[in-house]
């Protein structure tokens, strides 16, 4: 909606020589494009000579922190998905204002393969927004509906979009990184690995790549025949079942067309389905960080990914967060937040 205002210019000749113009605008506060309009301010001005006025304390503070704007569900794709041929993938935009171009990073949160809420991250999203990063939170299909690589696809498709539509969203498109949590972790992992090849790129912008210069894997995935490792037999038995998420995302659900069967039974596709397989000189650096206390993904998911990329020759790092469960409190904290942020300073900025 337009803002309104009226300005008066009085304009006074002094000595014949100097001019002086005062501006008065009236509507009270003018608002454009998220700033004020300059003018002299009075602080205070009427209420100066009140009998008995309290003083006020003037508070100096230091501009740091950008101002960040949203913008939401910014539809980045459509895809086939239940029986429909076009479904809206959509991401949430936190954009930093900035007179020059930006890094982005990609989102991607976690679900069990089953979920994929962009809402989610909301801390650490901030936290990268505010150290003037571009950060796109972005949604994609899950299982049952879906299986891999299709998931995969999407996340690649996101960060071609962003490359794309570098100059509205105001992005340096050769400074693009990643990060996710837990099955999220696992697709950062993929795209950080397939980085510099196209094998998983399908839909639209393909004239830009899908790479990234940098990747956090928080919690992820790798082995998804393996996930049960650290843990009990009877929670190793469990993840054989039909019925477990791994065995949904590689095989898919029989109703959907998919195979029947637990994990085991596809060794080719778990294969297929591990960011380790795809490891190459290619690979972005990578962030990895678990939690000791974890029940849900072991620990060694993300040391078996470590590993291989070490024994590569791909800049790497591993954290085991004492006591972090899977998610949590532990992961909004400022040290683990400035240790990813820091991560992505050194390769995109």
């Amino acid at each position: 909606m337009a803002n309104y205002f009226y300005i008066v210019l009085f304009i006074k000749e002094q000595n014949m020589k100097k001019k002086s113009i005062v501006a008065l605008a009236l509507a009270g506060c003018l608002w454009m494009g998220g700033g004020a309009m300059a003018m002299d301010v009075n602080v205070d001005s009427a209420t100066k000579d009140m009998p008995g006025k309290a003083e006020s304390i003037l508070l100096s503070v230091p501009v740091k922190t950008p101002l960040i704007n949203q913008i939401s569900d910014v539809v980045y794709e459509q895809v086939p998905m239940r029986g429909y041929p076009n479904v809206a993938m959509k991401m949430d935009i936190l954009q930093p204002k900035s007179d020059k171009k930006l890094p982005a990073i990609v989102y991607v949160t976690g679900g069990g393969f089953i979920n994929a809420n962009k809402d989610n991250g909301i801390q650490l999203r901030m936290h990268l927004a505010e150290a003037g990063y571009v950060v796109a939170s972005i949604q994609y299909r899950v299982a049952p509906t879906a299986k891999f690589p299709q998931p995969l696809e999407d996340v690649k498709s996101s960060i071609r979009y962003l490359k794309a539509h570098a100059d509205q969203f105001n992005i340096d498109p050769d400074r693009v990184g990643i990060v996710g949590g837990s099955a999220g972790g696992y697709l950062t992992a993929m795209a950080g690995t397939t980085s510099g090849t196209t094998s998983f790129d399908k839909g639209e912008n393909l004239n830009v790549s899908s790479d990234v210069k940098a990747a956090v894997d928080l919690y992820g995935l790798s082995d998804l025949t393996r996930i049960g490792d650290d843990y009990s037999d009877a929670v190793k038995e469990n993840h054989k079942s039909a019925g477990a998420t791994e065995a949904l995302w590689v095989n898919g659900s029989p109703v959907f067309g998919g195979k029947d069967g637990g994990i085991l039974a596809n060794p080719e596709g778990a294969a297929k389905a591990n960011p380790i397989t795809y490891i190459s000189k290619t690979s972005a650096p990578m962030l990895l960080m678990h939690g000791t206390a974890d029940t849900v993904v072991s620990p060694s998911q993300t040391d078996l990914l470590f590993q291989a990329l070490q024994k590569n020759h791909i800049p790497s790092k591993r954290y085991l967060v004492e006591g972090a469960a899977h998610g949590g409190i532990y992961w909004n904290q400022k040290e683990v937040l400035d240790i990813i942020t820091e991560f992505f300073d050194s390769y995109l900025k």
